[in-house]
């Protein structure tokens, strides 16, 4: 039995996360696992870009970069989304892991 594969791949100028987004859930919070996706709950209803602009915020939080180093680069009008983060990727990597493990 193979283990997931981890839901972030490192890249030269940071790391591209995969996310499954749950739109309307609740309050925002970002973290645990489901599978090869890292789990987001959104509270904003996807409406006019509501639930991406809160996805992007709440990334850029948990991973503690600025909105600007959060852009989305895959679904962006799905729930299953990869977004790029840049930064440091060591330090970006250590907190997904963090992050899907459910540590904060």
């Amino acid at each position: 039995m193979s283990a997931s594969p981890d839901p972030w791949t490192p890249t030269a100028d940071g790391i591209v996360v995969a996310v499954r987004v749950t739109p309307r859930g609740g309050r925002d919070r970002l973290g645990g696992g489901e599978g090869p996706w890292l789990a987001a709950r959104i509270a904003a209803a996807p409406v006019d870009g509501k639930a991406n602009a809160a996805l992007i915020a709440l990334v850029a939080a948990a991973f503690a970069v600025p909105k600007r180093a959060v852009t989305i680069v895959a679904g962006d009008t799905a729930r299953l989304k990869r977004l790029r983060v840049t930064g440091d990727p060591a330090t970006l990597a250590e907190t997904a892991r963090n992050l899907y493990a459910g540590e904060p």
